[in-house]
């Protein structure tokens, strides 16, 4: 060892030069441990009243209504209610940042079935003996319960909102606003009561609305049953013999004791066949598939074809009731199955009763309540539940000859929503909401056309279903909800509709809550010395039915968009799961349009059903079900919003344990990133930078404002997807694997408060800045931690700091474009490093040296113009460059580019580790560079 080594060992000994680095400081841990973390953040949220200063910050400001639907308050939260309040907070806060007064104002939905069901669960055998004010107390405990069990778990999500005086549709209030809306309705000529068929829940004991049913499997009987066509009618019909038979097919025999009519399309052609000694009706186009599914023999024999309208008229006798059915025309009987004849049975289907009441037929149908049959006309079927009956029908054919062909069919079949069993037709005295009066059909599809949908193919999906949808049935049997409140005269039988008496229910309502309904005689609820204006009685009768929950809902609108709430109608946004195109979006619209002429929302967004990670319902039984609260406990509620973010709601969102664990890593990936940041911006003084920045700080700042617009860009196309990758690309691709690591050195070994060292801290400030505004309407709880972090930041609360706006003069999309060319060059650099390193030639990559042969005279140009500063781009001790000759690796990405590795020349230095000829030249410290010796000096 020569004199000089051995002087710069000892000196190397002697002095540590780890103090003379300017390594990153900060008390931000690595380590996020969300579960403890979060609440603490909760606290501060709280304790601040950083909501409250929020909103009235934005007083002024222009206003951003997102209304609520709400959910049922009935159990805890699952991973739906979690992606749905979640994606309205992202919203809400990014709107809320850009300046807007947006007011969020959670609400629930409180009464309905399934609390009442519950209810009587718990009474088990007593409740029969408890009156219906004792119940609906019990059903309002019921609800309060779950709305503050929810409430505590939607907080826990980091959901802002005015959680302190949310809507309940069970408020005096709101009940209030519910009954005025009903009363309008009725002022307009818009509710009637009438007997038509209805999905009806034998199980549940009550009507049901399309928003309340299910469609599942179900087996039934198919089968195929003749008619027996009465003797002058098959004369006038050329039939001839003694049996002929109109052949109809049907799933439901349980229906055909309510059997009043046969219908035929008069534009067919009908054929009649002799099978076996018997002659058949039915439709010639249909005879090929009966004969291939084996209904119809292949001996069959064609008899005379005859058009439909002609069959209109003949009389046809009932398989086993005594009475005639009459052939009538219906344009509805198709020739895509069953025989082209169908059994008519006015009180069991909906274009069965427009056929009854086209031709004056009764609206018969012989079940009750529960489903069982009285007065059927057939004692063997008398009490039978309606799909026990099936095979007593089917036998019954039997005996009489008159089933031709009887199978199992599965098909999709109409469950109720809160039980999950098969429901009825069922024609019941019901109240209705008309679709054609005062033209609301014609009326809610002017505004869909008005209102924005997004994905777009909502627009078509809620149109056909309002194109198609029957009157809306507004009537419940049930206890818990809010009374049609409609008197009846006991003298002529006229339902009251007075403005007058409107608002003094309304009134009572808003005193008592809706109990007074059922706690008052009616001639209480009228105003003092009230007679009916029809006749002069002066006895009435109270209504005992109870409305729609989906009437409940459904004028949300009405009870909360309104002053008192801070909220304006109508609203801007209605955001809620793809289901509600059927549900709350369309009883919304319904009652909007019904009311006041218009649709109560101007964009309507909807997103899909939470699946496993293999695209599954997610059930019990299959066991892969993901509760929100489990996810909470384990990685923490910043994990849940993250995963909100990241998938396209648009479809079906996928969820899984993998998932989640690729979603945690990629969330440490972000927080490292804000952790180098707050660590290297921690001795800023503040300030503009001294001098102009760094090339390639101006190219941080140029991609920093790509990043706020096209971030901005997808908040505002509701793409919140984009928002999640656009901010992951950008703190793993540009800042930590390029920026950052190239800044480095500057960063460590510069002199503190050096104009290089201190521009680029200038530039770090910007980003952290930046970036912790833009991921705070996602990443709430980790942006306002680092908030919290952020020396000198320029607002309490993120979430009180303005949104990032481009900043223009930063934008320089031709640098970013020669940027482009040096970071592909850069990426092919490291490859070449990386195979010298598996060689085992070097280690850290600051031991080598590297040269470039571009034989393209544009890019030996480019490179040309950065000579000295590709050391630091590479992160290398030295770079050369030669326009001739070629390197051991050719790049297959930069065409003319061809890269060599060496062994850098000199020595380490021991306080930066680049390898320099300098080292060793400066006495008073041989073993630094002279680079390093001027920073320390």
């Amino acid at each position: 060892m020569s004199p000089q080594e051995q002087d710069a060992r000892t000196s190397k000994e002697k002095r540590d030069y780890k103090e003379t680095l300017n390594l990153p400081r900060t008390d931000f841990p690595m380590k996020a441990n969300l579960p403890r973390r979060e609440p603490e953040m909760l606290a501060f949220w709280e304790s601040r009243e950083v909501y409250r200063k929020l909103l009235e910050k934005n007083r002024s400001g222009p206003s951003y209504v997102l209304h609520d639907g709400p959910p049922y308050a009935n159990g805890h939260i699952h991973i739906g209610h979690a992606l749905n309040k979640t994606l309205k907070d992202v919203l809400v806060k990014y709107k809320a940042m850009r300046g807007f007064h947006a007011p969020y104002v959670p609400g629930w939905d409180c009464h309905g079935l399934p609390i009442e069901l519950e209810v009587d669960k718990k009474l088990g055998g007593k409740k029969a003996e408890v009156d219906i004010l004792a119940k609906r107390r019990l059903c309002r405990e019921y609800a309060e319960k779950f709305v503050q069990v929810q409430r505590e778990e939607f907080k826990r999500l980091g959901v802002f909102g005015t959680w302190g005086s949310p809507y309940l549709t069970m408020s005096n209030d709101y009940e209030a606003a519910i009954v005025g809306e009903l009363m309008t309705f009725l002022e307009k000529g818009s509710v009637y009561r009438g007997k038509k068929p209805v999905h009806w829940c034998p199980s549940c004991v009550t009507a049901l609305a399309e928003a309340e049913v299910e469609y599942a499997e179900k087996t039934s009987p198919s089968i195929y049953v003749k008619f027996p066509v009465e003797r002058a009618d098959r004369e006038r019909l050329g039939l001839g013999g003694e049996d002929a038979f109109f052949l109809i097919w049907t799933t439901t025999p349980w229906t055909l004791p309510a059997n009043l009519a046969l219908a035929v399309n008069p534009d067919f052609i009908y054929a009649a066949v002799e099978v076996r000694g018997e002659v058949l009706v039915l439709a010639d186009d249909l005879r090929g598939r009966l004969l291939r599914e084996g209904v119809l023999p292949e001996e069959e024999i064609a008899v005379a074809r005859l058009k439909g309208s002609d069959l209109v008229g003949a009389r046809a006798r009932h398989p086993f009731v005594d009475r005639v059915s009459t052939v009538v025309p219906a344009s509805f009987v198709s020739a895509e199955e069953g025989t082209g004849i169908v059994h008519i049975a006015p009180g069991h289907g909906e274009e069965d009763y427009e056929v009854g009441l086209r031709e004056g037929l009764d609206i018969y149908a012989p079940v009750d309540d529960l489903g069982r049959f009285s007065g059927s006309g057939v004692e063997a079927l008398e009490g039978q539940f309606v799909f026990k009956a099936n095979a007593a029908i089917v036998d019954i054919l039997r005996e009489k000859g008159l089933l031709l062909h009887g199978s199992q069919l599965t098909h999709t079949y109409p469950h109720c929503w809160r039980c999950k069993k098969p429901v009825i037709f069922r024609a019941t005295e019901q109240w209705f909401i008309s679709m054609e009066h005062d033209a609301l059909r014609e009326n809610c599809l002017r505004e869909v056309e008005r209102t924005q949908w997004v994905p777009h193919w909502g627009e078509d999906r809620i149109r056909g279903m309002l194109q198609s949808r029957p009157d809306w049935c507004i009537s419940r049997q049930r206890a818990w909800g809010v009374p049609i409140t409609v008197l009846t005269c006991l003298s002529c039988d006229t339902p009251v509709n007075d403005p007058r008496v409107s608002e003094h229910i309304v009134a009572l309502v808003r005193e008592h809550t809706a109990d007074v309904w059922f706690s008052r005689e009616a001639p209480e609820l009228l105003p003092e010395g009230y007679r009916c204006p029809s006749c002069g009685g002066g006895t009435f009768k109270k209504e005992t039915d109870i409305l729609d929950v989906w009437f409940d809902s459904g004028v949300s609108h009405a009870a909360t968009l309104k002053p008192e709430y801070g909220l304006s109608w109508p609203a801007d946004m209605y955001l809620e799961g793809s289901d509600q195109h059927r549900g709350w979006f369309q009883s919304s619209l319904l009652a909007a349009v019904g009311t006041r002429g218009r649709a109560p929302y101007r964009t309507v967004l909807t997103h899909g059903f939470v699946v496993d990670g293999q695209g599954k319902k997610m059930s019990k039984s299959l066991g892969n079900v993901i509760a929100p609260q489990d996810v909470i406990k384990s990685t923490g509620a910043e994990i849940l919003r993250l995963w909100v973010s990241a998938e396209d709601y648009k479809g079906d969102v996928k969820i899984s344990r993998e998932i989640m664990a690729r979603l945690t890593e990629a969330y440490r990936k972000i927080r490292n990133t804000a952790k180098f940041l707050l660590g290297n911006v921690h001795d800023f003084p503040g300030g503009e930078p001294a001098g102009e920045l760094q090339e390639i700080d101006r190219w941080a700042m140029s991609r920093l404002q790509g990043l706020t617009e096209k971030v901005t860009a997808a908040y505002e196309r509701y793409s919140f997807h984009e928002v999640y990758h656009r901010l992951y690309n950008f703190c793993v691709v540009d800042m930590s694997s390029f920026y950052l690591d190239v800044l480095k050195d500057r960063l460590y070994t510069y002199r503190e408060d050096s104009p290089g060292r201190r521009g680029a801290q200038w530039v770090l400030r910007e980003i952290l800045l930046t970036m912790t505004r833009l991921m705070a309407p996602v990443l709430s709880f980790t942006a306002e931690e680092i908030w919290r972090f952020t020396k000198d930041a320029p607002a309490e609360s993120v979430f009180l700091a303005p949104f990032p706006v481009v900043e223009e003069r930063f934008l320089d999309h031709a640098l970013e474009r020669r940027w482009e060319t040096l970071m592909a060059v850069r990426n092919e650099v490291n490859r070449a490093l990386e195979l010298k390193r598996k060689d085992r030639m070097i280690g850290n990559s600051l031991e080598a040296g590297v040269v470039l042969h571009a034989q393209d005279r544009e890019l030996l140009a480019l490179l040309e113009g950065y000579r000295d500063f590709l050391p630091t781009l590479f992160i290398v001790s030295a770079a050369s460059l030669r326009g001739e000759g070629h390197g051991e690796y050719a790049s297959e990405e930069v065409p003319g580019l061809s890269v060599g590795v060496e062994r850098a020349p000199g020595q380490k230095c021991a306080r930066c580790w680049n390898w320099s000829t300098t080292v060793g030249q400066v006495a008073e410290a041989p073993e630094i560079c002279q680079r390093c010796y001027g920073n320390i000096t």
